[in-house]
């Protein structure tokens, strides 16, 4: 029987060769992109069959909730009020739609990601499963979902009344944008807010309600006076409704909106709002 032995120096080449050896950092950043990514789209069918998939009433509500508000202002401007044109073109529906559905899109967004970890709560426990995961999914489905209800609704208006529209797509698409990160950090910092100190969802409530009538849904900012107009420009979703109609309306220019503005409040909202919750995560979890 032949005896093998193994040599010092072969030891140190074969780990030299191993040192030496490609690592390939990219798999294992691949590996953890996919496994996210796999967590939200489970995330995002959980929540579709949850809310929406009980009844298909659910489905419905969505395009029903945005075309009763909006025939309701259309019916009270136009009728009970005897106004004979809107502010802007010649299409109550169109112009009431173009506010209406901005500030639902960013009501809506921001009041979903802020309960993200109340709603998945029993799957946090899982390691696989994080509170980015959560807020992710929550912001990708309702953003789609207000998407598709804002291509739905305006198509419609303008097959309905025959409108000759031409919109800037670009500029529709950015105010989509904006307004879903807005929403998106206000109700980051609201999730970390009300899960800290349950009181703030209630006074959150309270305190948001004026922003309905302070966000230019069925007025324009340039009719306001003058100090009006220095303290609403500093409202985001004024701005965003005037982004939107700016993109709708090629006669409204909307020289107050400033993007630069509502980018930087909103990414301040969300980097907060994820740091605090990252340093809570644990005791937020017990407080639900």
């Amino acid at each position: 029987m032949s005896d093998t032995r193994i040599s010092p120096a072969s030891v140190s080449a074969a780990a030299t060769a191993a040192d030496h050896r490609p690592v390939g950092p990219a798999r294992p950043a691949r590996n953890g992109l996919f496994r996210m990514a796999r967590t939200v789209v489970a995330l995002m069918l959980r929540e579709i069959s949850t809310s929406y998939g009980r009844s298909a009433g659910g489905y419905v509500w969505a395009l029903a909730d945005p075309i009763l508000g909006i025939a309701l202002l259309t019916a009270v401007f136009q009728g009970a009020m005897g106004n004979t044109r809107p502010l802007i073109g010649t299409n109550f529906p169109l112009f009431y739609a173009s506010g209406y559905l901005v500030f639902q899109m960013y009501h809506d967004i921001g009041n979903k990601v802020a309960q993200s970890l109340r709603f998945s709560r029993p799957l946090l426990a899982y390691p696989a499963v994080t509170f980015v995961d959560a807020l992710i999914a929550r912001l990708i489905l309702n953003t789609v979902t207000h998407v598709i209800v804002f291509a739905v609704v305006i198509g419609g208006i303008a097959m309905i009344f025959r409108l000759p529209m031409v919109m800037d797509v670009s500029t529709v698409l950015r105010a989509l944008g904006l307004t879903a990160l807005f929403g998106a950090g206000v109700g980051t910092m609201n999730c970390f807010l009300s899960m800290r100190f349950p009181v703030w969802e209630r006074a959150w409530s309270i305190l948001s309600r004026p922003l309905f009538l302070m966000s230019g849904i069925f007025y324009t900012y340039g009719l306001m006076p003058r100090a009006v107009q220095e303290v609403l420009w500093w409202n985001p979703i004024l701005q965003l409704v005037g982004l939107m109609r700016r993109g709708i309306y090629s006669v409204y220019p909307a020289d107050y909106v400033s993007e630069g503005y509502i980018v930087s409040l909103s990414l301040v909202l969300l980097a907060s709002g994820l740091l605090l919750i990252w340093r809570r995560y644990r005791d937020l979890l017990e407080m639900v």
